[in-house]
């Protein structure tokens, strides 16, 4: 008899788990009734559901739903979803049969909506297509590829040195106001023509603050491709902790039917607190529960769900931006180091460079990409390949300077180089820079072009250069982003062109 392989095992397998699902039909669950014995902010205590499951959603008074999170013995503690005020003990509780789930669909693109799926807008009623839990498991492995199409964000220094990939996690972090959102935004506005399909995931922010994002994103023509999911900071904590997870499910609706989707979690921080604000009130023991694990797992297992599947499951992707915010530049507290040990590299936005004008403010000495230039074209990566060591070394040298040190000729001519990218790389928030201008600026750039030029006229040169790049040949422009290599006679072309662009200012080449 011929052995049995592991590709017959695994067959044998998945015909068996197709069989149990074209048969599978809903468990009937009898009608059980709870009370409510006690009531606290965002939490009841219930009793009398002896057949409750563990994250089973809970039917209350006022079409308000509440989900099963501690199951004792005794009676349930429940995390509500919504306004409870009307509530009071001796209220009746219904199971439903079923965990927290969201409606998702394209009927969901261009709309402001809750974690319930309820519109925020004022608009019309949606018709929804399916449901989807909003905790799934993570794509298996043998599910995934590697991560190979760089998403671009349209922000010079992080498309340059810190790279992103369709299907990467990358963590933009840093401490308050020093625009960790811009550069969220900015890489959706980046994503118009793009073939992108955008979620922006506001957890317990202020109304003020989500209210500007969303005219941002109108005023440029992002919500023709956006879902903006919403929960404010006066919501209830369980909105607030859901909120990622059906954001997520939303968003794997469209990467499994093939689509690439960039989800921003805003922030992950204020997620973490109503984690803990919900364990806390529903006394579980704070320095277990509540500190370090239970952090770590409920953001790996959101994180986990971002990937790039294979093409026999459609090839879709969904790319990861969550944000999390430090307190005095420490990186290394315990929720920033859950979120660096989780994510594939982090965008690290300095309050020191802020202060000094620098915008985007990112340190590019902490920050770091570990798809790297996997995740850059390769014309894009031929012209920015010795960039970040130009930078680095810059920098280092740009401290012995301050303290008055006669410098020798090479020495002066690296600090003098370097003030020139630190210049180029400064961009202003909602003005993303297409590929082909970067290439043609950041060619210049490594080339020495800029190099004689006044710092002060470094912003008006960058824009004359941004402009031939427009002018340059369509077919041109389209082999930027193809997987080839930079021809050696487009970048000669590439360099006349600047340099000739570049003689009213007096460079002398």
């Amino acid at each position: 008899m011929e052995p049995f392989s592991l590709k017959h095992i695994l067959d044998s397998t998945f015909d068996g788990i197709n069989q149990s699902l074209d048969t599978y039909s809903p468990k009937v669950i009898p009608k059980e009734i709870g009370i409510v014995t006690t009531l606290s902010t965002g939490i009841v205590k219930v009793s009398g559901l002896p057949g409750v499951g563990f994250e089973e959603l809970l039917k209350f008074p006022g079409d308000l739903y509440g989900i099963a999170f501690n199951v004792d013995e005794d009676e349930i503690g429940v995390v509500l979803l919504g306004e409870y005020w009307h509530l009071h003990a001796g209220d009746e509780v219904e199971r439903t049969g079923r965990v927290m789930d969201v409606p998702v669909g394209d009927a969901l693109i261009g709309r402001v909506i809750n974690p319930l799926g309820k519109p925020l807008d004022g608009k019309e009623a949606m018709v929804f297509e399916k449901h989807l839990p909003i905790e799934r498991p993570s794509p298996a492995i043998v599910d995934r590829e590697p991560v190979t199409v760089p998403l671009q964000t349209g922000i010079k220094v992080v498309d340059a040195l810190i790279p992103v990939g369709r299907g990467q996690r990358e963590l933009i972090m840093g401490d308050r106001q020093t625009g960790k959102t811009s550069v969220a935004i900015d890489a959706i506005i980046n994503q118009h023509d793009q073939n992108v399909l955008c979620i922006y995931c506001s957890i317990g922010q202020r109304a003020a603050s989500v209210a500007k994002v969303i005219a941002d994103l109108r005023e440029r023509g992002a919500m023709d491709y956006t879902i903006v999911v919403v929960t404010e900071g006066n919501d209830a904590p369980g909105l607030n902790f859901i909120a990622p997870y059906a954001a997520t499910s939303i968003a794997e609706y469209f990467m499994e039917k093939g689509r690439d989707v960039l989800i921003v979690y805003d922030d992950l921080t204020h997620h973490a607190r109503a984690y803990r604000e919900i364990s806390l009130l529903l006394r579980r023991p704070p320095g277990r529960e509540a500190f370090p694990g239970d952090i770590f797992y409920i953001h790996s297992r959101l994180l986990e769900r971002s990937t790039h599947l294979r093409k026999g499951l459609g090839g879709g992707s969904l790319t990861a931006l969550p944000i999390v915010e430090t307190e005095a530049q420490n990186i290394s507290a315990y929720i920033p180091t859950n979120l660096i040990s989780i994510t594939d590299g982090q965008i690290y936005l300095s309050p020191t460079l802020f202060e000094l004008g620098v915008l985007p403010a990112v340190d590019v000495g902490k920050s770091v990409s570990r798809v790297g230039g996997k995740a850059q074209r390769p014309a894009y990566r031929s012209v920015t390949g010795a960039l970040k060591l130009a930078y680095s070394q810059f920098e280092e040298l740009e401290t012995f300077a301050k303290f008055g040190t006669r410098l020798d000729e090479h020495t002066r001519k690296i600090i003098e180089h370097g003030r020139r990218i630190r210049a180029c790389l400064k961009q202003p928030a909602s003005e993303p820079v297409t590929l082909s201008e970067q290439i043609v600026v950041l060619l210049a750039l490594t080339n020495g072009l800029f190099d004689p030029i006044p710092l002060s006229k470094m912003k008006e040169a960058e824009m004359v250069l941004r402009k031939i790049a427009t002018e340059l040949p369509e077919e041109m422009r389209q082999g930027f982003a193809t997987p080839s290599a930079f021809a050696e006679s487009t970048r000669q072309t590439i360099l006349q062109l600047a340099e000739k662009a570049l003689e009213p200012f007096n460079v002398k080449i």
